[in-house]
């Protein structure tokens, strides 16, 4: 009996693959996920042997999704589900350990084919490796879990850790801090998995999850790599990967002592709070045009900055931020210059009265109504559209 992952947004093809297996192998367990965040919550609640994933999804593509597997699931079978038959996805989709790359629409005896040879190979596998991943597990989780104690300054007890030392005489902190309202399961399993390649790039450490807004790692350079350079392409990654997730980035100076590490970390959350998140012009420059197309469309409405940040997926501070960067203005202020704008068109119109103005742009009160456009225009309404009388008569 295996447990077989079907990733696919769409539903007909998920349905179709797994009605297809159930019917061969009826004791397979068949799970379904219409999206890489689904795909990964289902990995962290069950155990998978194979895993079918599309190779073109919202969010993240089969690929990304792969590499996440490749990291953390290195025992998972994959194979890629495509539409598109380009040598380049398939040649990527092998180097990331693919056991194959099927073409939608997809054969049933291909398909019952590929799940039989690759239980097979499973069941060999198991026979040969099992003792042998769970002793490198139990060694990685438990390293994990004694940086995580050293973090947070507390008592390792009666725990050796001379060999942790040896291992790691010097090395660098690196703390990613992301900015959000909602869980963010997907991003932290990007986040490690990028930092996690990195590390194992320019040299050997690990990464840790603080909370589910931010990951430590430990990272020991090899000789001649500049941390900066790690940092560079880290930044560089997660601006692509995290889209609309606002993240930070900060790093410790060459460290020579373990116990160091508490304190060092303190200082790193305390520079946190100052440090501003990053920001990405070409998400943010759609999540800013869509946000201000809604506002001009109900700006006569009540009009607040934590809906229309919800309209576009982002934490309100953020949004906030994001939205002065750019529009060189903020928001309140951006909406009463869309209101009084507005309101210099209405009172052209001499048959409407200065309330039905107000309420057309979304002030209940005249009077405040009129406070608001004197501020603004150094005239009261009634003022300004007696100049617009004298103006036509000259």
């Amino acid at each position: 009996m295996k447990s077989i992952l079907i990733v696919d947004d769409e539903e007909v093809i998920r349905n179709g693959i797994r009605r297809t297996i159930q019917k061969q192998f009826p004791k397979h367990r068949i799970h379904l996920a219409g999206s890489p965040e689904e795909a990964v919550d289902a990995l962290r609640h069950h155990h998978m042997d194979i895993v079918l994933t599309d190779i073109l999804m919202p969010g993240m593509t089969g690929l990304e999704f792969m590499a996440i597997l490749r990291r953390h699931y290195p025992h998972i079978k994959a194979v890629v589900i495509s539409a598109h038959s380009e040598f380049a996805y398939a040649q990527e989709a092998v180097r990331l350990g693919a056991k194959d790359y099927l073409l939608k629409p997809i054969g049933k005896d291909r398909l019952i084919e590929l799940i039989a040879n690759i239980g097979e190979e499973i069941d060999r596998e198991n026979k040969r490796t099992l003792e042998t991943q769970l002793m490198k597990s139990n060694l990685n989780y438990l390293r994990e879990a004694v940086f995580q104690r050293l973090a947070s300054g507390l008592d390792l007890g009666r725990f050796d850790i001379t060999s942790f030392i040896e291992r790691y005489p010097s090395f660098h902190l690196v703390m990613v801090r992301m900015d959000s309202d909602k869980k963010l399961t997907l991003e932290h399993f990007m986040i490690e998995n990028v930092l996690s390649e990195l590390i194992e790039m320019h040299g050997d450490g690990f990464v840790v999850s603080i909370d589910n807004l931010s990951l430590l790692s430990l990272v020991k350079l090899r000789a001649g790599v500049e941390l900066e350079e790690l940092v560079g392409e880290l930044r560089t990654h997660l601006k692509s990967y995290l889209k609309r997730v606002p993240f930070k980035v900060l790093s410790s100076e060459l460290l020579h002592d373990l116990r160091a590490i508490p304190n060092e970390l303190q200082r790193m959350r305390q520079a946190s709070v100052s440090k501003e998140y990053e920001h990405y012009d070409s998400g943010g420059d759609t999540a800013i045009e869509v946000a201000l197309q809604y506002m001009k469309m109900h700006y006569h409405e009540e009009l607040s900055l934590e809906k229309t940040a919800s309209v576009v997926f982002l934490n309100p501070v953020y949004f906030s931020q994001l939205f002065k960067q750019k529009t060189g203005q903020g928001f309140k202020e951006y909406v009463i210059h869309l209101r009084m704008e507005q309101a210099k068109q209405l009172l052209q119109n001499a048959q409407l009265k200065l309330a039905d103005i107000a309420e057309r742009i979304g002030y209940q009160d005249v009077r405040h109504f009129t406070q608001i456009f004197r501020k603004k225009f150094e005239l009261t309404p009634t003022e300004y559209r007696q100049r617009l009388v004298e103006m036509k008569s000259e």
